[in-house]
């Protein structure tokens, strides 16, 4: 579970970095461009990033499935082997997933005035910026997004259905908290993260705004990334304590 939430963390920083420092400028500078090449880079390194996250995550959720439903045999089947490949996969399926929506988004034809109603590159508005016809970019986006968003969502869908059933069978409460305060941190960071990006990627592009996009976006790329490792540490026991100490509740006896 801590080899996955350190890739995860990894993750998280990196695509923080491919904005921040950008968006930063920016907000500081009078004149606000970007290289045509920067573009492209960053447009690749953000969806890498983002698509391994979403694998990563899925694998987080394979990983608590056979935490519960197989415990004494976990460490056979969870061996460091299997865990590096599926880190592995993860981190490959996204540099591949986005090279495919990187090149077929830049093969389109930018002859507008060229300024991007965000806060970066990001598809959906280089979409809007194209003058060319943009739907077979956007037929490919929308099957990437069901191999990286529809999939990962349906299989940790599976997976926790079979969780909650097995923590449902436990007959002491204490026994049925312990398993479930042990997946819920993961499972609301899986309802931020998704809920979030497919709103924005899997979207009608009648409904698309830029306001409505850029609201989406800081959201994901500032809020959630800020938030996990919270949520991840209210699992810890001194966190606890810290937070019923700060809320003016007893401890649990």
């Amino acid at each position: 579970m801590y080899f996955f939430l350190t890739n995860l963390s990894i993750i998280e920083v990196c695509y923080t970095s491919c904005v921040f420092p950008q968006m930063l400028g920016h907000f500081l500078a009078e004149r606000k461009s970007i290289f045509y090449v920067c573009c492209v880079i960053q447009v690749y390194t953000f969806l890498s990033f983002g698509i391994a996250e979403c694998y990563i995550l899925s694998v987080m959720a394979y990983d608590r499935y056979i935490a519960i439903w197989e415990p004494l045999r976990y460490s056979v089947i969870m061996n460091r082997g299997v865990c590096v490949r599926l880190v592995t996969g993860s981190w490959m399926g996204g540099f591949v997933g986005s090279l495919v929506a990187t090149v077929s988004t830049f093969q389109l034809s930018f002859c507008r005035d060229n300024v991007i109603n965000h806060f970066l590159c990001e598809m959906p508005a280089l979409f809007h910026l194209s003058c060319t016809d943009t739907s077979q970019a956007e037929i490919l986006s929308q099957i990437l997004c069901v191999f990286t968003l529809l999939c990962p969502v349906t299989f940790i869908t599976f997976s926790y259905t079979h969780i909650i059933n097995t923590v449902l069978q436990i007959r002491s409460a204490q026994g049925r908290r312990k398993a479930f305060s042990t997946c819920s941190s993961h499972l609301l960071v899986v309802i931020l993260f998704f809920g979030t990006v497919i709103s924005l990627y899997m979207r009608p592009k009648s409904l698309h705004s830029p306001e409505k996009d850029k609201m989406i976006t800081v959201f994901y790329v500032a809020f959630t990334p800020t938030l996990n490792p919270l949520i991840y540490s209210l699992r810890n026991k001194d966190m606890k304590i810290a937070l019923r100490k700060l809320l003016g509740k007893p401890r649990d006896t």
